[in-house]
């Protein structure tokens, strides 16, 4: 059994030694500006190489482009998010937010030169994102604004074609807070140069639908109407030939419209047969290519190829939703476009990664929150099989945050959702269009104008998708002919943003021919490998630094959220609601509910962490919308426990029987009733109450969520098992036979770093990712679930991108060369390189050092030699004030020492009453405090004045137990005083150590009187 060791790196040390990272764009040297040569070889040329940029400055106070030989110039390559590779920092342009990290003024330039070839071309350049309030220059003379940063825009190029060198320039300018949640900063998306002849398709000009197609697919053909807008800078006479393939690339339909062109845009229509489609869908995800060719004097001058899919679907208000004519739920989460330690830049192997997460959890669905996705993440939700629902904004008129999009909103919103919808409107995936996000002015006069001019706007492009939007702002029912109520009369469905089982059911009623859904449910904070008070369906948080965590037993809830479990049960029980949306998939970098002090800098809604590594609450989700079998046990560390300790094992499964075993001895079986909804679909499920919705107050089980059949219950299996080390192994039954087992297993002390490539063969293109699990193992190859070693990665063959752990509470550069261990786990992003071989190591003081190996295809023979930097040594930090839990951000262990008597250290909180809980406020059977003893001792006293009041009590026990630079182990001949009045003295017999703890037993533990506080301690001789 590993020995517990004290968190020994301060998140103070990272903030200013890891600082130095290696970052694209922001650590690369000087260099001159050399002229990319421009070859097109299509119609569309990837721009995003050759690039340099400047940080002006990270305050966003606007500044002019800095002189062509400005040191300040470095090379880089797009997508880039400058902010990601910056120290998170307090100050007054950052916030927890946006997850401490700068924003600012940056410049990007690109020097080109066209060939003579190209006059008479049209050319462009478009760009898929850029945050925020972008201005673009072409030789000095500007071409356009674009203040949102999460729509694409293009302008044309008047650009020089003899050789002589054109300068492209783009302003960015992100000031903070500019968004709710961390957005990156600078051009994030592919950018890229379109080059066609004056007669050619316009962007966005071809749109793809299969009208009727619940029909016609009865019959065995779909109806492909392809609409083709073009344009020509001279009138001429054109063919348009749209041309069909299948998934196998076979042709299965083709059509010819002859139409006059113009300059004005003109649009052709064609229908194609298409016999026996293979139809798209989530398990399925069946993808047609439609080539559509404009042809002028039997000349091919411009292609485009457009992808989409063959599928139906419907929101009934009364059936819920289906896909190709099947009833299924919207089993989805909201996803923030962070992609972790990237940033915000774009990589479609971060996405795939995400996404494919995502899906082994059981998602069928993803909602953008809260703006427009980049064209990668709309492609690989297509090929997974992923719906999706797209939305427009977090914030219309009124603004949410001081620089957010409301102050563009009334001049540019109509054209951001109106390119918002073109982008998309061709993926079989997007099954609804949201307009906007919890909108303060749907529920003022302004907001019904406004909702019928976006959902105009939206209908103008696309009648074959619902308009809806995500809203907090009908719990209750609103009243008739409020702003809330015309607004919803509007729109074909609502995404209800948390609201209680009895509230849609009034909702429902009220309004029957509207479809509903929740847009956002249950916002469950956790954090990987934390557990707290499994006995409370709501905890307090701990304040104590470097603990900042929340509880994984789906216990840590914010006044306005419930449990994920409540959600579930809501969710299924009525055949009518569409499903949901969990608020969140994955954390995201930013907005770190509960805590709003640094250096908490993301969130904790996640079902999965930042790193892509899985949360107990993502295997809740999984034992309800898998049917892979399947059962999993929290906690997952089976180390830091204290033999004989009670701990409540919690399994998730969906099987109806799990049995538990200690060491090869079975703890019992437990099972789960099968129950049946009021519209014949089972389920399983306890049978007890649950506490879990205090607004219900009759029937059968009052205080608990009570499903329409009239039953109560749980979704998980739980046993309090008293501790041993060894193997703790659940074996899910389905019929009395095993179909799925897991077990935790007590690790040892940390012994070696284990690496993990989720790939073995990547592609040497530069900018492919391998994602590298680095894990801290014993002797026997158990991950050690408190190690926070630190590990330096060097790279081979291709370069770090990014490092993470998932944990929350962090001030570690994103994207430095070292990066401790959380609970036993980091991952390093590797960027391909152009060699044929890719190695990855990871050492750590004290630790076996591990290697990886990926093969890159195309790449060189040989290996490249090796340019990251040394690895950073652990640093030595003297001992500080500690405890196991601080109830507030001002009760923290630090009060103890600062010689003010009016300020202390507690473990009492008050977590606030929510809309299905009461408040709650549970002292502690037992907590810790440790203090730091004077250059090492010896050291055999201490003096501790407790707090007394009406929350705190003295404490019915004190032990006493010092560091011996592997464990704290007890003091001898401890004995206490305590003179009334007078601070309590603890005598002992001397020891060497630099720091003591004191175990502190509550006399009333339970209570709100039995919690603990110090105003003043201290040790001596």
């Amino acid at each position: 059994m590993a020995i517990r060791r004290s968190n020994r790196w301060s998140n103070k040390f990272w903030g200013l030694v890891l600082g130095c990272a290696v970052v694209a764009g922001l650590c690369g040297a000087h260099t001159t500006a050399q002229a990319e040569q421009v070859r097109p070889a299509g119609r569309a040329v990837d721009f995003t190489g050759s690039w340099q940029f400047a940080l002006v400055n990270t305050t966003g106070e606007d500044a002019p482009q800095p002189g062509d030989h400005d040191p300040a110039w470095r090379d880089t390559r797009l997508p880039h998010d400058w902010s990601i590779g910056l120290d998170p920092v307090e100050g007054a342009h950052t916030g927890a937010g946006t997850g401490f990290l700068p924003g600012g003024l940056g410049w990007y330039r690109k020097t080109f030169t066209l060939p003579r070839s190209m006059a008479g071309k049209k050319v462009s350049i478009e760009f898929d994102g850029v945050y925020m309030d972008s201005e673009v220059y072409l030789n000095g003379v500007l071409l356009g604004r674009h203040p949102y940063g999460y729509t694409g825009f293009a302008y044309d190029l008047n650009a020089h074609t003899d050789g002589t060198p054109n300068v492209l320039a783009v302003k960015v300018r992100n000031q903070v807070p500019s968004s709710r949640w961390y957005s990156g900063s600078g051009i994030y998306r592919d950018v890229r140069l379109v080059v066609t002849e004056p007669a050619h398709v316009t962007r966005h000009g071809v749109q793809v639908t299969t009208p009727d197609l619940a029909t016609t697919i009865k019959s065995g053909f779909a109806t492909m109407r392809v609409a083709t807008t073009a344009v020509s800078e001279s009138s001429a006479q054109a063919e348009i030939v749209s041309t069909v393939r299948d998934p196998r690339g076979r042709i299965v339909g083709r059509a010819t419209t002859r139409t006059a062109l113009a300059a004005e845009p003109s649009t052709a229509t064609a229908d194609i047969r298409i016999t026996e489609p293979a139809l798209w869908s989530v398990d399925q995800p069946n993808l047609y290519t439609v080539d559509s060719e404009i042809r002028v004097r039997g000349r091919i001058v411009d292609t485009v190829s457009t992808r989409t899919g063959i599928r139906y679907f419907a929101f009934d208000p009364d059936n819920g939703f289906s896909l190709n004519g099947v009833e299924m739920k919207l089993k989805g989460v909201n996803l923030h476009h962070d992609l972790g330690a990237l940033g915000a830049a774009v990589s479609m192997d971060a996405i795939v990664r995400q996404l494919r997460i995502m899906k082994s959890m059981g998602v069928n669905a993803v909602r953008t929150s809260h703006n427009p996705p980049s064209p990668q993440f709309i492609r690989a939700c297509e090929e997974l099989g992923i719906l999706l629902q797209v939305e427009a904004f977090d914030t219309w008129r009124a603004p949410k945050v001081k620089y957010d999009y409301g102050r563009f909103f009334d001049a540019h919103s109509s054209a951001d959702l109106r390119e918002m919808v073109h982008a998309a409107k061709n993926s079989p995936s997007v099954v609804m269009w949201s307009i906007g996000n919890e909108i303060p002015d749907s529920s003022s006069a302004a907001g019904p104008p406004i909702a019928r001019r976006l959902i105009d706007d939206v209908r103008a492009i696309d009648t074959t998708r619902p308009v809806v939007m995500g809203t907090d702002r009908y719990r209750r029912l609103p009243a008739v002919g409020s702003p809330q109520d015309q607004i919803l009369q509007m729109l074909d469905g609502l995404g209800l943003n948390y609201n209680n089982a009895s509230s849609i059911d009034e909702l429902h009623a009220r309004y029957p021919t509207k479809f509903f859904f929740e847009a956002e449910s249950s916002s469950s904070t956790s954090t990987r490998g934390y557990y707290q008070d499994p006995d409370q369906l709501n905890t307090g948080e701990n304040y104590t630094p470097g603990k900042r965590n929340t509880s994984s037993y789906d216990n840590n809830l914010e006044t306005w959220t419930y449990s994920g479990e409540y959600g579930l049960k809501k969710d299924r029980d009525r055949k009518w609601f569409a499903g949901q949306f969990l608020w969140t998939g994955i954390d995201y970098i930013g907005e770190p509910t509960p805590y709003n002090v640094f250096p908490v800098k993301s969130s904790f809604f996640g079902a999965v962490d930042t790193a892509g590594f899985e949360k107990d609450f993502y295997h809740l989700f999984r034992s309800q919308w898998s049917s892979e079998p399947m059962v999993h046990l929290l906690p997952m560390d089976w180390t830091g426990h204290k033999p004989g300790e009670p701990v409540s094992v919690w399994a998730y499964s969906n099987a109806d029987t799990v049995e538990l075993y200690l060491n090869g001895k079975s703890l019992g079986e437990r099972k789960f009733d099968t129950k049946t909804t009021t519209y014949g679909s089972k389920y399983l499920e306890t049978i007890e109450a649950t506490g879990d919705d205090k607004t219900v107050t009759t029937g059968p089980f009052p205080g608990s969520y009570t499903s329409p059949n009239g039953s109560a219950g749980k979704l998980h299996l739980t046993w309090s098992v008293p501790f041993q080390p060894g193997r703790l192994v659940a074996v899910a039954k389905r019929g009395g036979v095993e179909v799925a087992r897991e077990e935790v297993r007590t690790a040892g002390e940390p012994y070696a770093i284990k690496l993990t490539p989720d790939r073995r063969v990547t592609k040497a293109d530069g900018k492919s990712l391998t994602f590298v699990t680095a894990e801290v193992v014993d002797r026997a190859g158990v991950v050690v679930p408190d190690a926070d070693d630190l590990i330096s990665f060097q790279v081979r063959g291709g370069s770090l991108a990014g490092l993470d752990n998932g944990r929350q509470e962090s001030a570690e550069n994103y994207q430095a060369s070292s990066r401790t261990a959380f609970n036993g786990k980091a991952l390093a992003m590797v960027r391909s390189g152009q060699s044929s071989m890719i190695t990855v190591t990871a050492r750590a003081p004290g630790l076996r050092t591990a290697t990886t190996l990926v093969a890159a295809v195309g790449g060189r023979p040989g290996q490249a030699r090796d340019a990251d930097p040394a690895p950073v040594a652990p640093p030595v930090l003297a001992p500080a004030a500690d405890a196991s839990y601080s109830g507030a951000p001002a009760t923290i262990p630090a009060a103890m020492l600062d010689g003010n008597g009016s300020t202390y250290w507690s473990n009492y909180y008050l977590k606030r009453a929510t809309g299905l809980l009461p408040a709650v406020s549970r002292a502690h059977a037992t907590d810790w405090v440790s203090l730091p003893v004077p250059e090492g001792g010896p050291v055999g006293s201490a003096q501790v004045s407790f707090r007394t009041d009406t929350s705190h009590a003295l404490p019915a026990a004190i032990a006493v137990s010092y560091w011996n630079g592997r464990a704290f182990v007890p003091v001898r001949d401890a004995k206490v005083e305590r003179p009334a009045g007078e601070p309590v003295r603890i005598t002992f017999s001397p020891v060497r150590s630099d720091r003591l703890r004191l175990e502190l037993t509550s006399s009333a533990p339970g209570t709100t009187h039995g919690f603990l506080g110090i105003s003043e301690a201290s040790v001596g001789r």
